[in-house]
């Protein structure tokens, strides 16, 4: 073979190559792995090129990718100020009152709904500390937000209003918002008015955000967005300066309503690509969350909300899903509750002819008869251990006491859905919980809250999650997810054996390589 760019020695390689398990050296050329072997195999690889990184001793896996993530359109909603560590109400007041003024506007973002302590969402609650900014605050779900009386007038929201899905301007007794917008129609209605970002600004904070997520050991991202329809052009520009760290698939949104031309234009984006970015598969809603009352469920949780899906008539869902798949464009559909995650398994099962790879998004609560049909119609589950860190143990968050104690029994299966033979890929749903890749290994290993520990993966399964089942999810089996030669040079170097490492120390181990294709994005 010809002389490698690069040659990585003194590891140990977790291939996750049947043919080959383990090695301690491995060779790249071009962007891809071309051997695989040993200290000797190694010496006579090179050549007078070749570049050698002595790891150290340190473990090398398949490069980590987040199946699950949001870092373009994240960057919209991560602005303002950080309310994550808001515990309660008296607390957020305090924030509110001396956060930092954009073009007028208090932002804020990733606001728990346990701070309000049960109390229906109002804007009373916080509008007196404001003197009369126009405030948005984002909940950490995504999915709602809370908006000042000022806010609201801006965007000449005075009442109640229909949407085409399933999204609601909370109103009280005499049809006067509350402020509490539920889903995404409701919120763009704001969205309009806020502070915009500069082009430039948005550019170099992707470049940073992508940047940091590499030192975690991120060699990719299944984005759950287009981001806007300005995003393929934001990352043209971005590689004619130079290579994005990260690989990127992203996945644009189909909308209840989309029409058989909207979907063909879905279609035809499957061909814009870039180095290291591409249109993969589309994104749809099935849900909502179970905080927002909007996830559906098969029954009501405790305030008779969450019966309705997002999709107004699932049919009209099931036969979009239909439309893709004959183009042989696979979906991802976000499906929070019960119900939606099993009219999203019939959906598939009546598709009745193979196609591309369809998958699951979050699937937080799910009943013991739908978790083999996973892998029985072959679609992957997309999970995010991290969103355990927003439910508590005894069941007094908000998530769990809508859902009673049965179904937050349910929480987060992923070791039963792995057991059932299913498809698992894992990833942080960033900016939901934070994208560090160790975070996602260890509560995947060590889930919190209300997801029992007999639910954590095993160190191997956790880390198969973020490698060869992410591969397979987005239908890339073939092309990374293992080190074996001919398969893309995405590859992750830790301090420690995240397979056999307890999951704290995974997730506070160095990182002390990345490459993303053949390139080095990080060294530690």
């Amino acid at each position: 073979m010809s002389a490698p760019d690069l040659v990585l020695v003194d590891a140990r390689v977790r291939t996750l190559d049947p043919a080959r398990p383990h090695a301690t050296a491995v060779a790249v050329r071009d962007g891809v792995i071309t051997a695989v072997g040993d200290a000797a195999d190694a010496r006579a690889w090179r050549g007078p090129g070749t570049e050698t990184i002595d790891l150290g001793g340190a473990t090398l896996t398949p490069g980590l990718t987040d199946a699950h993530s949001h870092p373009v359109w994240g960057l919209e909603m991560f602005t303002g100020t950080n309310l994550s560590a808001v515990r309660d109400l008296d607390e957020l007041r305090s924030v509110l009152a001396t956060a930092e003024r954009r073009d007028g506007w208090v932002i804020g973002f990733a606001l728990d709904h346990n701070v309000f302590g049960g109390r229906p969402i109002h804007r009373d609650l916080v509008e007196d500390v404001l003197g009369g900014a126009p405030a948005f605050l984002r909940l950490y779900d995504g999915h709602s937000a809370l908006a000042s009386e000022t806010a609201l007038k801006a965007a000449g929201i005075d009442g109640p209003r229909a949407f085409a899905q399933r999204s609601e301007i909370v109103c009280d007794t005499g049809g006067r918002p509350t402020g509490h917008l539920i889903e995404h129609a409701a919120m763009d209605l704001i969205a309009p008015f806020l502070p915009r970002q500069p082009y430039a600004e948005r550019r170099d904070r992707l470049v940073a955000l992508l940047t940091s997520m590499a030192a975690t050991g991120l060699t990719g991202a299944h984005v759950m967005d287009l981001g806007g329809h300005d995003v393929p052009g934001l990352l043209t520009a971005l590689e004619a300066d130079g290579d994005l760290p990260l690989r990127l698939r992203l996945a644009p949104w189909c909308m209840p309503g989309a029409t058989p031309e909207e979907l063909d234009e879905l279609v035809r984006l499957q061909a814009r690509s870039g180095r290291m970015w591409r249109v993969g598969g589309v994104k749809f809603f099935m849900d909502g969350t179970v905080e927002g009352g909007t996830a559906w469920l098969e029954h009501a949780d405790c305030h008779g909300q969450g019966t309705d899906a997002f999709w107004p008539d699932p049919a009209a869902y099931s036969a979009a899903v239909r439309h893709l798949h004959e183009a042989g464009v696979g979906t991802a559909t976000h499906a929070i509750g019960d119900a939606a995650v099993r009219h999203v398994l019939d959906t598939v099962e009546a598709l009745g002819t193979p196609g591309p790879r369809h998958r699951i998004e979050h699937i937080e609560t799910v009943p013991d008869d739908q978790l083999g049909r996973f892998a029985a119609l072959g679609v992957a589950a997309s999970m995010q251990p991290p969103h355990t860190a927003y439910t508590r143990a005894d069941h007094t968050d908000e998530w769990s006491k809508r859902l009673g104690d049965v179904r937050a029994d349910r929480a987060w299966r992923c070791r039963d859905l792995r057991e059932a033979g299913a498809l698992l890929a894992l990833g942080s749903d960033w900016p939901i919980a934070h994208h560090d890749a160790r975070q996602v290994l260890a509560t995947a290993q060590a889930p919190r809250g209300a997801a029992s520990a007999r639910h954590g993966l095993t160190g191997l399964m956790a880390l198969e999650g973020l490698t060869t089942h992410a591969a397979a999810a987005a239908g890339e089996e073939l092309l990374g997810g293992r080190i074996a030669p001919g398969l893309r040079a995405d590859l992750t170097a830790f301090a420690v054996d995240p397979v056999e490492a307890p999951a704290d120390e995974t997730e506070q181990a160095p990182i002390r390589l990345t490459l993303a294709g053949g390139r080095v994005t990080h060294r530690g």
